[in-house]
């Protein structure tokens, strides 16, 4: 009948695809994280080649201070949040960064703001409400949730949502955690802790969470059960601040009042209810109010709220500081607020208390 059509031969459709993605490959292995980045070839210590860009929000500067600054999961933008009731998002090239659009919630400062997993909505919570608002990004509608039944709450301020896309954790009041669906923004499910919260994190399947609690406990729950698992004692914390997981899920690190960030072993946390931390980071001098894992887990950002040019980025697996962030004698950072790191890892961003989001590029040698 002619020999075998294009769209059958599969050796033939392999070879057009192979030379048609090639760069796609080249895009997909820098994505993955894991055994790639164990030893850390691609990333050596001690100096970390940073360019200092044009601030991320330069087109708009908010007025007062920046309480978010996240990069979308999949496009090339970053999202901005403030005091000043607003949030914007811009497209970062490093050089310009265009302003896209900025949406205005009159009479709600913002407390925090975040990217759905798909990147089509922003949902923002305020300092002083019980609502919450979520922007529809395709629709360009705005929907204000008045009230989620089940959730008696005097004010919704943290929030996160996990990295399969279908869950948003509230942090409510006297230990209580409350699990939403994404999707309908109904309640699904109430946990409690001993004590108060200040801080959650999903491990990267979506599959447990951990929940720091002012005691300096970490309680780790398992989603689908709804029942604690586990339960650990961050050393020497007096009250717990923050809390973040690494994308491989390898690593936990818990940051508290006194300064110290304590970065454990998963698998060390899950066992035992006094685990030894890998390394105690004790670089900061005052409570650590931030801490977030670059994509491929070898950088760890850890800040605090408390002091001018409070930022540092460790080196893993080698737990040491890059010695050169932030530059010394130049004040340039100021009081940080939200840290974040692009998809790729290419940029990295701090929100201030002055309006600004800098940014900050990767130069490969």
């Amino acid at each position: 009948m002619g020999g075998v059509p294009a769209w059958a031969d599969l050796e033939n459709r392999k070879k057009s695809k192979r030379t048609a993605s090639d760069s796609d490959e080249d895009d997909d292995l820098l994505c993955r994280t894991g055994n790639f980045i164990s030893y850390s070839e691609s990333l050596p210590r001690g100096i970390l080649k940073l360019r200092t860009c044009l601030p991320a929000n330069q087109e708009r500067f908010a007025d007062g201070r920046l309480v978010t600054v996240q990069f979308h999961p999949s496009a090339q933008v970053v999202m901005t949040a403030g005091h000043d009731r607003s949030v914007s998002l811009f497209q970062v090239d490093g050089i310009r960064n265009p302003r896209i659009q900025s949406i205005y919630l009159e009479g709600f400062p913002i407390h925090k703001a975040c990217f759905s997993v798909d990147g089509e909505q922003v949902i923002a919570t305020g300092a002083h409400h019980k609502m919450f608002f979520v922007y529809d990004m395709m629709s360009g509608n705005i929907i204000p949730i008045q009230k989620v039944r089940g959730v008696e709450e005097r004010f919704i301020r943290n929030f996160e949502v996990s990295p399969d896309g279908s869950l948003m954790l509230l942090t409510g009041t006297s230990g209580y955690l409350h699990l939403l669906s994404m999707k309908t923004k109904e309640l699904i499910s109430t946990m409690k802790i001993n004590g108060r919260c200040t801080a959650c994190a999903f491990t990267s399947d979506s599959s447990k969470i951990y929940s720091y609690s002012k005691e300096g406990e970490v309680f780790i729950w398992d989603v689908r059960s709804r029942k604690c698992l586990h339960k650990f004692e961050d050393e020497g914390s007096l009250e717990g601040k923050c809390i973040a997981i690494s994308k491989n899920d390898q690593y936990v690190a818990c940051g508290s009042a006194s300064g110290v960030v304590n970065l454990y072993t998963t698998d060390v946390c899950l066992k035992e209810s006094h685990p030894k931390p890998v390394k105690a980071i004790m670089n900061l001098v005052t409570s650590a109010t931030c801490v977030t894992f670059n994509p491929t887990t070898e950088i760890l950002a850890v800040a605090s709220c408390e002091t001018d040019e409070a930022v540092k980025l460790v080196h893993i697996p080698s737990y040491t500081v890059f010695s050169n962030f932030p530059v010394f004698r130049r004040k340039q950072i100021y009081l940080a607020q939200s840290m974040d790191f692009s998809p790729r890892s290419g940029f990295f961003s701090v929100a201030n208390n002055k309006g600004k989001a800098l940014l900050f590029r990767y130069v490969l040698t």
